[in-house]
């Protein structure tokens, strides 16, 4: 009974975070640069999971979604979390545990980008180590990371903004000359490829976001992957309140657990039965997905591939439009990259140029975004970690750089829309 009701509901409901364009309106409808690409599908398997499933909190569909996305990415193994910024804080968090890293250790990283590819560097202890863009690609420039590189480097992390890599044969190369980690926010990057594989193979470890603007979302979430096992069980700990327990689903309704021995004698310094559950082996945080967005995440793996192919094409379709129109110069793309697409960059010319340009399209109802934060060193936040002014490409990111979507619910209405608007320039 409930089965059937769940079915009809989920086709008949239109809810407005469905983006739908098949009757777009260009006199009044606003062209956003992303949102949720679902269907009556997401819907469907959300409301199962949240009005028949066992457990409301992480279980069964997060399972199933883990090991599904893991398989489709060539990852060996991932672990959900409740958000792509989470996702960072526990794989930084759990880095630093597996490899018995010391406060102050450092990360070479962008100072461009979001703030939430910084901010677990800083949380966790560790030291961020900045490096300057270059103009033409808007990644940082390779040239400049040996001479950053200190006894304290642990790691190279790589965050390609709006999915356009830098040289990671380049990297790659650095790092194991160096005998350090690379590692990945994959978040605006899911489906990118360098020298016909995925780029999140180049990686120990990589997040990922399934924030509404991402590839998939799940409303909210994230996800760290990594082929190490032992590594992955570590993020799991610290991701579930630092536990050592790591049964899921119907096994936790096991009498001993998954282990077998789950009403033992955990504790050096105490000589009783202790249940397992309430071990804890790291200093965690609680945060887990709702399992109601493992369920999500399953149909999304089922459009993926549509997903990939359409942002791709609709960058391309934008970036003509803008070259035919405007006389935009597209941003550099290396030979060896084939991006999967979270947005179009657009480089001004000057930072005056840029405020009219974004005045113009969100006055014609056109969604912008600037390329993130820019210089984050510029930012209250972030300010005291390094001087801004030591890094003057990073600063024109911000000055001269913003971005339009490419998400694949755009249509032939749209873009038609999109040409109708820039032959206005």
């Amino acid at each position: 009974m409930i089965e059937n009701m769940i079915k009809e509901l989920s086709r008949i409901a239109k809810p407005k975070y469905i983006q739908n364009y098949d009757n777009f309106n260009s006199e009044k409808d606003y062209v956003l640069y992303s949102g949720q690409y679902w269907d009556h599908n997401e819907i469907e398997l959300a409301m199962t999971a949240f009005l028949t499933g066992a457990w409301i909190a992480s279980g069964e569909n997060v399972l199933k979604f883990q090991e599904a996305f893991a398989k489709r990415f060539n990852a060996g193994y991932s672990h959900m979390v409740n958000s792509g910024s989470s996702a960072n804080l526990a794989m930084l968090a759990a880095l630093k545990s597996h490899f018995k890293w010391n406060d102050g250790d450092e990360i070479i990283v962008s100072p461009v980008g979001f703030a939430t590819t910084i901010a677990p560097i800083v949380q966790t202890n560790l030291k961020p180590v900045f490096i300057d863009i270059e103009f033409d690609t808007l990644n940082f420039d390779v040239n400049l990371i040996e001479e950053k590189i200190t006894p304290k480097t642990k790691a190279i992390f790589v965050s390609p903004v709006l999915a356009n890599p830098p040289d990671m044969d380049r990297i790659v190369d650095i790092c194991n000359r160096h005998n350090i980690l690379l590692i990945g926010d994959n978040c605006d990057s899911l489906g990118t490829m360098w020298d016909g594989k995925l780029i999140n193979e180049l990686y120990f470890a990589w997040s990922c976001s399934f924030y509404p603007a991402h590839h998939i979302s799940t409303g909210e979430g994230g996800m760290v992957s990594s082929n190490d096992k032992e590594f992955i069980e570590t993020v799991r700990s610290i991701s579930w309140w630092g536990r050592d327990c790591y049964c899921v689903g119907i096994n936790n309704t096991l009498p001993c657990g998954t282990c077998g021995k789950r009403f033992s004698n955990w504790l050096d310094n105490y000589d009783g039965i202790i249940d397992h559950k309430y071990i804890f082996r790291h200093a965690g945080y609680n945060i887990k997905p709702l399992d109601l967005q493992g369920a999500i995440g399953l149909a999304q793996l089922n459009k993926i591939d549509e997903i990939e192919t359409k942002r791709r094409l609709h960058k391309n379709k934008i970036e003509e439009l803008l070259v035919k129109h405007i006389g935009i110069k597209p941003v550099k793309v290396l030979d060896k990259s084939d991006p999967s697409w979270f947005g179009v960059p657009i480089v001004c010319e000057s930072q005056e140029q840029k405020e009219f340009m974004v005045d113009f399209f969100e006055s014609n109802r056109v969604q912008t975004r600037p390329y993130f934060a820019g210089n984050i060193l510029l930012h209250p936040g972030f300010k005291n970690l390094d001087d801004f002014s030591k890094y003057p490409n990073a600063n024109k990111a911000l000055s001269h750089v913003f971005f339009l979507g490419c998400p694949p619910f755009y249509n032939e209405k749209v873009f038609a829309y999109l040409e109708e608007v820039m032959q206005k320039w």
